[in-house]
């Protein structure tokens, strides 16, 4: 059940606070789990058997009147023959990045363990040692999922004077349009008509590593259109927007005149303003700054702290689950310009990271608007709050594609609340 699950013994002991060598005891019969190991373990194996049913034997083949006896069986060398030929095919299929991003998951497996070890099983101070240490395991990730691309990004290239960082109480001129909101139509009610939940989005900073981002030294250019081979900043005309009930996607915006917006907010406007939806106006571009882009930059990385993830979350390993959102959340937060991160200096890839989140919030509102439920308000990068039947928008749970409810960290109750139109 473990091999079907893809998951290893040193993956399987940091969830339940052994040694690999303890689980490869329990596997093969020398020793027997005890105490709150033996539960540990019963109920992970109680899930894997509930995901990896054993398959049922197959049917014996029945003979056809006169038919010749049944061949004798297959002899054991050439049965150990044909399971070593198809393990080789398998292996042959396996990609080089799939194999690297499961390298890199045992890598995680193996310092989870270690650090819990050294704790003597206390999760909280093996948590707490794994977080001073996320910055360079990210990076020593990211460089290992770069192993095998094709080309090489700029860690520290020259940046127009936009990306600065501003003195103190001005504010950035990159606008990464947070898409906070609230219903200008709605007032909260103890008896109004509208229930209302709370929802969150699992990891938001973790899918946002899939975006557009440069990879060379940004270029300058004046007018023209939208080059979707590249990406970076870009100054435009903010388009109008003439629909209160539903959030800007530029974001609560105080200001006028022109903007610097990130690749990903300007993608959202021009898909808005495209034949589909016909939201908003084209917006005019000024200027940008841009390089070659990928979208698959940063989607190895991506790749195999979701991956680990999941196996987290099957075996209830929270210290694990920890580890990696202190990974990826210190990897977007310290790239940009970080004393704590000396390897990287990429702003225009933070200010990305960030607006890509935002955007991929303001897609899930406006999801939601098309389904007919009720958007009451957008908040950060993961809290949309609805009113309706949500389930039939999106499935509950933790994947990253999924949404669930959130709770009060004091009780852990569901965010409910209702509301009623403004007279």
């Amino acid at each position: 059940m473990r091999t079907a699950a893809g998951l290893t013994r040193t993956r399987v002991a940091a969830a339940i606070g052994v040694t690999p060598e303890t689980v490869r005891k329990w596997e093969t019969g020398v020793t027997d789990p005890s105490g709150e190991h033996r539960a540990a373990y019963g109920r992970l194996l109680d899930g894997l058997a509930a995901r990896y049913p054993a398959p049922a034997p197959p049917a014996p083949e029945s003979a056809a009147p006169g038919a010749a006896a049944p061949a004798v069986s297959e002899s054991s060398p050439a049965r150990a023959a044909r399971e070593s030929h198809r393990r080789h095919q398998q292996r042959r299929t396996t990609t080089t990045a799939e194999a690297t991003r499961g390298e890199l998951r045992e890598r995680i497996a193996a310092r989870v363990s270690t650090e819990l070890e050294r704790a003597g099983g206390d999760t909280d101070a093996a948590a707490a040692a794994l977080i001073k240490k996320a910055i360079p395991d990210v990076m020593e990730l990211f460089a290992a999922t770069r192993r095998t691309a094709r080309y090489e990004h700029t860690s520290y290239p020259s940046l127009p004077q936009i990306f600065e960082r501003p003195a103190k109480g001005e504010a950035n001129l990159i606008w990464e349009a947070r898409p906070s909101w609230r219903h200008p139509g709605l007032r909260r009610s103890p008896d109004g008509p509208l229930t209302v939940t709370a929802l969150d989005v699992n990891a938001a900073y973790l899918s946002a590593l899939k975006t557009h981002l440069p990879i060379g030294r940004l270029e300058h250019t004046t007018g023209g259109g939208h080059d979707r081979r590249r990406a970076g900043v870009h100054l435009i005309d903010p388009p109008a927007w003439h629909h209160p009930t539903a959030p800007n996607p530029l974001g609560d915006r105080e200001e006028t005149g022109p903007v610097w917006v990130t690749e990903p907010t300007l993608r959202l406007l021009l898909q808005l303003a495209g034949p589909k939806h016909r939201l908003i106006e084209t917006p005019r571009i000024h200027e940008s700054w841009t390089s070659g882009a990928t979208e698959a930059l940063l989607d190895g990385l991506r790749q195999t702290l979701a991956e680990a993830r999941t196996d987290a979350i099957a075996t209830g390993d929270d210290v694990t689950l920890t580890y990696l959102k202190a990974m990826y959340s210190r990897f977007v937060s310290t790239i940009g310009d970080s004393s704590a991160n000396r390897e990287m200096m990429r702003p225009d890839w933070t200010h990305i990271i960030r607006s890509q989140a935002f955007a991929n919030l303001w897609r899930r509102a406006h999801k939601a608007a098309a389904a007919s439920l009720t958007v009451v308000s957008i908040v950060g990068t993961d809290e949309l709050h609805v009113a309706g039947d949500w389930r039939t928008v999106w499935t509950e749970g933790t994947g990253l594609s999924e949404m669930k409810v959130k709770t009060t960290p004091r009780t852990g109750e569901p965010v409910t609340y209702t509301m009623t139109e403004v007279a």
